[in-house]
């Protein structure tokens, strides 16, 4: 994986609205300028601009989250390096010049509008001495745990050692500093934590005294959690070597962050109003919101500010709690691309169990059960995972420090060694056998276990995500099917209700976003499903919290199974399609997927299978595609349109699709591996 030169948090600004006119031009160049292209100067320039814009446009998130993908995807390729780069770890901000200007009163402030039915918060309260709070510690055991003679550590300690020499790495933190004066008291630890923090915090300050809003601000707050996290940090472990005037001011800027957070329609900077979208902030399910939690997490914990305590405990971590209760199974609605943000939320269960004593992992399944969730995602070659919802870091669904991350994660707040055991087995067998990029060295410091117990079940339901995963066997020859058929219900997840993805060996089909620069492509045309179309218009499928698909499974002996969907639900209006049932059937190495539908007058509906290679057509009712075998089955009319698709449906070129027609009632259609 490449690395760009720029430094992460300044290159985390791809755009989240379309903006007309002249402002698509802004929106182009902070893309543009996060991916590197037009250097440091008009990066500066293109992210001030976004800044001043990206409120105004807050609400095309949603209404208009189709068109921006489809305009965003075809009009530069810079998208994926910037959502790439937002995606990566934290890094140091620029130095700011001059003095060190006051961040303003923060003084009373008023009540915040549409943030939560709790009584908003107030800002203030008590600074405590650093001898009375808990312990700040960015890993889930004491620090005396950690072996000092491993490869792990002494890997870390290479990587922030180089930063103290004055090589700070791509993505490197000072909590990563603050978290090595931890393990080894060195002042030079202290010293370099400081140094970032100081750096971060005066160039709030100058951004303030000049009227604009400070980093920590961008992209909707998206970052305010591991910046905040550097400073809480470094505030805690090396207490004896800040100053009072640093303490001072490091607490009004990472107080004012935190409440600006929740309180959005009235955030302000340096007594200057800065409202912004308040983005997920009352959204359990989104990765932002654990950006937020963090934040207030580690400055709680940091400053034994209570009415923050209280206020995440009793409201955004209970939020939390009901959520994820309500999503057994494990994994994300948002995907397993932007689900990988789950590490963070197992990380921040582990502080917070580590810091009071609440165990909110084991308040319910889904910590527990994230574990073999991914396991069973997981492709047999133990190297790639279901590509399901947005791939923004990368497009190919290839298997990273990320996952290995969440994995441990999970594993280091579950209670059953048998989950344990199974997490340890993934994670000796995978092609991530330890960290790759420096930023992510401290998290191998996570125990991984010595007891490895090879998982036995071929079948995993995900029930809360509506996530199926089925295999033939564990040996790394298995066939693999991935189904999913459930709630849509976030903005990352995908029009892909009733879609199936096949592997053996590689993949047989698989959705055409892979293929794709961005990996953000949503739309029903790029997945394995029926694809409907009424005067010529694709129908559509919409996020709903009220309604979602349904997927009853039958399992068999040998990774077989039978499965029905209900997938009428998933659909915007009955306008093309006023009902969809999908059956799979899946034994001895053949899927077979019988589709029943009704479809209004002028519609039409076509079965289709993206594949990685060119088919060929055997006749008009089988086509191969390498070595997977295309079958149409029913009805006797249907056929297979010669015109394989190449590539017209993604902003840069998918690979292949198959489509069957001719059914205007149904479909029966057989895959199999030649």
């Amino acid at each position: 994986m490449s690395r760009p030169s720029a430094s992460p948090r300044s290159t985390r600004r791809l755009p989240l609205a379309l903006i007309l006119g002249t402002a698509a031009l802004t929106t182009l160049t902070a893309a543009s300028a996060a991916g590197g292209l037009f250097g440091l100067r008009a990066q500066v320039f293109a992210s001030d601009a976004w800044d001043r814009a990206e409120d105004g446009f807050a609400d095309l998130r949603d209404t208009g989250r189709d068109t921006i993908i489809r305009f965003w995807t075809r009009t530069t390729s810079s998208a994926k390096a910037a959502r790439r780069t937002r995606e990566r770890g934290g890094a140091t901000l620029p130095v700011g010049s001059g003095g060190t200007p006051s961040l303003g009163s923060l003084g009373t402030r008023l009540p915040a509008t549409g943030v939560d039915t709790s009584p908003v918060l107030g800002s203030g309260g008590r600074v405590s001495s650093n001898s009375s709070r808990p312990r700040l510690v960015n890993l889930p055991m004491p620090v005396p745990q950690v072996d000092k003679s491993s490869t792990a550590y002494t890997r870390f300690k290479g990587w922030v050692d180089a930063a103290v020499a004055g090589n700070r790495g791509y993505g490197f933190s000072a909590a990563e500093a603050a978290l090595m004066y931890q393990l080894s008291p060195e002042a030079k630890y202290c010293t370099l934590a400081i140094q970032m923090v100081e750096e971060q915090v005066t160039a709030a300050e100058s951004a303030i005294a000049a009227g604009g809003r400070p980093a920590v601000a961008g992209d909707s707050y998206l970052e305010v959690g591991p910046m905040i996290a550097d400073v809480a940090s470094t505030m805690t472990a090396c207490a004896g070597s800040i100053t009072s005037s640093q303490r001072t001011r490091w607490s009004a800027y990472a107080e004012q962050a935190v409440w600006n957070v929740w309180n959005y329609n009235n955030a302000q900077w340096g007594g200057r109003s800065h409202p912004w979208s308040g983005w997920s902030i009352n959204n359990p399910g989104n990765n932002y919101y654990y950006s937020f939690v963090e934040a207030t997490m580690y400055w709680a914990l940091a400053s034994g500010n209570s009415t923050w305590f209280n206020f995440l405990r009793d409201n955004k971590l209970a939020a939390l709690q009901a959520y994820f209760a309500r999503l057994p199974g494990g994994g994300s609605s948002e995907g397993t691309g932007y689900g990988t943000s789950h590490m963070r939320l197992f990380s921040l269960y582990r502080i917070w169990r580590d810091a009071t004593g609440m165990d909110l992992a084991n308040a319910s399944s889904h910590a527990s059960d994230s574990i073999p969730y991914w396991i069973h995602a997981t492709v047999p070659t133990m190297d790639r995972f279901a590509p399901i919802g947005d791939q923004a870091r990368s497009s190919v669904p290839d298997l990273y420090d990320y996952h290995r991350r969440l994995v441990l994660e999970a594993r280091s707040v579950n209670t059953n060694p048998v989950i344990q055991n199974q997490a340890t087995w993934w994670l000796n067998n995978i092609s991530i056998a330890r960290m790759g990029s420096g930023f992510n060295y401290r998290y191998d410091l996570l125990p991984a276990g010595t007891t490895a117990t090879p998982p036995t079940d071929l079948i995993y339901h995900a029930r809360g995500t509506g996530h199926l995963f089925a295999r033939t066997g564990w040996t790394r020859d298995a066939m693999w099917l991935a189904i999913v058929a459930g709630p849509y219900n976030e903005s990352h997840a995908h029009q892909d209700q009733g879609s199936f993805t096949l592997f053996s060996g590689d993949w047989l089909a698989v959705t055409a976003n892979i293929w794709s620069h961005s990996g953000i492509n949503q739309g029903t045309d790029v997945h394995n499903l029926v694809r409907f179309v009424r005067n010529g218009t694709v129908a559509r499928q919409c996020e709903s919290t009220t309604r979602a698909s349904t997927l009853t499974v039958t399992p068999g002996s040998g990774g077989a199974f039978t499965a029905d969907a209900n997938l009428t639900p998933a659909f915007c209006n009955t306008d093309a399609v006023t009902n969809w049932r999908r059956n799979f059937s899946f034994a001895n190495r053949r899927l077979t997927v019988r589709d029943t539908f009704s479809i209004t007058s002028g519609t039409t509906a076509t079965f289709q299978v993206n594949v990685p290679v060119a088919p060929t057509l055997v006749n008009s009712r089988e086509a191969t595609a390498g070595r997977l075998r295309v079958r149409v089955l029913e009805p006797a009319n249907a056929t297979i349109n010669s015109n394989f698709s190449t590539g017209k449906y993604v902003e840069d070129g998918a690979r292949y699709r198959i489509d069957v027609q001719g059914g205007t009632t149904g479909y029966v259609v057989e895959l199999s591996e030649i």
